[in-house]
């Protein structure tokens, strides 16, 4: 048998390579009368079996996950934020905040969080270093003081002018059209809203 695989060896690499287990027999078949019909049984076998164990570890392959492109795209969006962010010295996290207290002027620390999708061990020092900079202040609820609230500042409002020239600016570095911008914001967030 061993003479024999040697033999037929380019056409088991041909199979290997992704051609259908059935094809490479069949070719195989037209030399039948050469060999013992057991042997052309087994490499049949062998070629199958060779299939499905490589389909199993489809899933496996990086090309067929959806979660590499997403994590790439995040870590790309962010780099080309951080010249904008840069001049206004703040983080990508830090602008996301701001811009929730931009728009709420003031919210609770976990609601904020929840928007955020930000852990209070990400958010309690981010919030620390926007108040150092002037940014919000941070109190306990009058009503309930287990809740901690912050609220933009002055300063922080008129941050927000030196920032609304940011989201146009990164409008230029993702070349997407309306209705492709559009439907994959529709996308993702019908994934965050079932993860």
């Amino acid at each position: 048998m061993g003479t024999f695989l040697a033999h037929y060896e380019p056409l088991l690499f041909i199979a290997r390579r992704g051609a259908s287990p059935y094809v490479t027999a069949n070719i195989l078949k037209l030399s039948v009368d050469k060999c013992n019909l057991i042997v052309y049984n087994q490499i049949a076998h062998f070629l199958i079996r060779g299939r499905i164990m490589e389909k199993k570890y489809e899933s496996l392959k990086l090309e067929n996950q959806l979660c590499f492109p997403l994590y790439a795209c995040s870590k790309e969006v962010v780099k080309k934020y951080k010249p904008f962010l840069d001049e206004l010295d703040l983080t990508y996290t830090q602008y996301i905040t701001m811009m929730v207290l931009w728009d709420k002027k003031s919210v609770n620390v976990k609601e904020l969080g929840e928007e955020l999708f930000l852990d209070s061990g990400t958010l309690t020092p981010l919030l620390k270093k926007l108040e150092a900079k002037g940014y919000l202040s941070r109190e306990r609820s009058k009503n309930d003081e287990r809740n901690l609230v912050v609220t933009i500042t002055n300063k922080g409002e008129e941050l927000k002018e030196k920032a609304v020239e940011v989201p146009f600016k990164m409008g230029q570095c993702v070349r997407l059209t309306k209705d492709e911008a559009s439907e994959l914001y529709r996308l993702l967030h019908k994934l965050l809203d079932n993860m």
